[in-house]
């Protein structure tokens, strides 16, 4: 047994693409120190510039049908560089009336050489630091030209918040804790994607496995000097089906820990898998909804998609520097947002709540800042929002929430969300509650939605404030004792503030949405945890469907 496993290890090592010696922090601090000394002497000169890099290696497998599609490592470094022109008051950053926050370009920063060897990297970072020094700076006399000519500002904060430096270095990851089987995930992926091969229902039937080695590098001309280990591993399995009517209805199953050891057993993926299967066959023959207005359970998962979509984005609390923005809460704080036993904490410092492994768990941001906890709504209180280094009014520092996909600026964006009740109910009063309020109203039935592949949500001011859910499995709930109806075509639509005010209870029960949040900033990994919702007034929308026919050809 000895023999075998040290046999394995050797293996994995060659296979792993090595981690060097950590020179990289050495490189970018001298060539920081070089390009700010110089670039001092500018008439525009920059107050402020920053390094930051993403080290990531990634194993990812592939199955489709029960068969491997891609095995391998993947291997990168992206940078970005933030060069910021003027002062903290009013710097290159500074929101510029009538366009939509221009200073967002959604650059997605550059590669670095993988490999410590200094005159290479150095090359990239000068020629970088370059080039977004002449993009501040020309930005930089467009903003005092924009405020020269345009009203003043509603909200007279500062550019960039004052913090103090910090110096935060983890040890180097550990080959020996990070070794996995490769062959025997891709023999678990094999088996979880086999099961979509035996429903002739199931057009796409894949399984991925994505393991995540990263470590996040931060220097700044102020002092600080950050580096920090990320691992993260994922199973995804997803199928879909076609109706004979054109409707594509996907399904998926996610499943999120640090480490490989972290992932449920097999018999749980297998099983749940084969139920999936089994669920795209009814609902290729379940009815097709039409609009609706009434009562509704949100399931725990389906919930956390829900608070992240319309109410996460609500409390990024740069968009309150945007005028261009609806700022739906920015004049809200000591005032009632949610149902009085609601509170929602973001959270960012914990990696593992209620058995749930979270992937917004961070030590400090894309800013160098430490991710704090932070109660956003209390008791149905808003109190707070969710901070980067852009001051808003009355709330001058940042709370570690400035974040970025890597490579690009860093934004204000949402971390590890709890919704919590201190008042639940069990499923069954949910259930009652929901048929009880479902026949005052003079429905039929209410809706149960299950689970909820994601959404959009629109923000801006000069567009409707509205959002666009949607679910992927979805119930009829009838008020006579009817068995419970699949249902397929729904799309969850409505308004922010008019949803919010018809929640109404919330269980006892708990369940995680776990994914990736796309916006400004790029996608960065975060989570809801959250409770069964009960509200008294949804509105649904049909589903937009796909014109194209069924496959011609029977499926092999």
């Amino acid at each position: 047994m000895k023999k075998i496993i040290y046999l394995f290890f050797i293996g994995f090592l060659l296979s792993v693409p090595a981690i060097s010696q950590d020179k990289l922090t050495d490189i970018l601090k001298e060539e920081l120190n070089r390009n700010m000394e110089t670039l001092k002497k500018e008439k525009a000169a920059p107050y402020y510039l920053s390094y930051r890099v993403n080290d990531v290696r990634t194993y990812n497998i592939e199955t489709s049908f029960g068969q491997i599609i891609k095995s391998g490592w993947s291997h990168n470094r992206r940078l970005c560089v933030q060069v910021r022109v003027g002062n903290n008051t009013i710097d290159n950053t500074h929101p510029i009336k009538g366009e939509d926050y221009g200073w967002f370009d959604w650059d997605k920063g550059i590669d670095i050489p993988i490999e410590n060897v200094s005159e290479g990297i150095k090359q990239v970072l000068w020629k970088e630091t370059d080039k977004q020094y002449r993009k501040s700076a020309d930005l930089y006399a467009k903003v005092l030209a924009n405020i020269a000519v345009k009203v003043e500002d509603e909200d007279k904060s500062d550019d960039f918040s004052k913090e103090k430096p910090v110096i935060y270095n983890e040890a180097q990851l550990n080959e020996t804790t990070l070794a996995f089987d490769i062959k025997l995930w891709e023999e678990k992926l094999k088996s979880y994607s086999v099961i979509f091969l035996q429903n002739k229902d199931v057009i796409e039937g894949t399984a991925n496995f994505t393991y995540i080695i990263e470590k996040k590098y931060f220097v700044s001309d102020d002092g600080s000097n950050i580096t920090e280990n990320r691992v993260t591993c994922r199973v995804m399995v997803n199928g879909k089906t076609q109706a004979d009517d054109g409707m594509d209805l996907p399904l998926y199953k996610s499943y999120f820990g640090f480490y490989p050891s972290d992932l449920p057993l097999d018999e749980v993926i297998v099983n749940e898998t084969k139920i999936l299967s089994e669920t795209l066959t009814k609902l290729r023959s379940a009815p097709v909804v039409d609009s609706y207005t009434g009562p509704a359970l949100l399931s725990a998962a389906s919930a956390g998609v829900f608070f992240h979509e319309i109410f996460g984005h609500r409390i990024e609390g740069q968009r309150m520097k945007d005028e261009s923005d609806a700022q739906t809460f920015k004049k809200k704080v000591g005032e009632k947002v949610l149902n009085e036993n609601l509170s929602i904490i973001f959270d960012p410092s914990i990696s593992k709540y209620k058995n749930f492994f979270l992937n917004g768990a961070y030590k400090y941001d894309e800013q160098g800042q430490l991710g704090k906890r932070i109660i956003i709504v209390e008791n149905g209180i808003l109190r707070n929002f969710l901070m980067s280094r852009t001051p808003i009014k009355e709330f001058s520092n940042s709370n570690g929430h400035g974040r970025a996909q890597a490579g690009m600026q860093a934004v204000s964006r949402q971390s590890n969300m709890f919704v919590e009740s201190n008042k639940p109910l069990t499923t069954k009063q949910l259930k009652q509650a929901l048929i009880d309020e479902a026949k005052k109203q003079g429905k039929e039935y209410g809706y149960l939605f299950v689970s909820t592949v994601g959404g959009f949500t629109m923000t801006g001011r000069y567009i409707p404030n509205a959002f666009n859910v949607t679910p992927t499995e979805v119930y009829r709930i009838y008020t006579d004792g009817r068995p419970d109806e699949l249902v397929r075509g729904v799309d969850l639509i409505g308004t922010p503030l008019s949803i919010f005010s018809n929640i109404e209870a919330s269980g006892d029960d708990y369940d995680i949405f776990t994914g990736f949040c796309g916006a400004e900033s790029g996608s960065v990994p975060v989570c809801t945890v959250c409770p069964t919702l009960f509200v008294k007034q949804i509105e649904t929308q049909r589903k937009a469907k796909n014109q194209t026919k069924l496959p011609i050809l029977p499926r092999p």
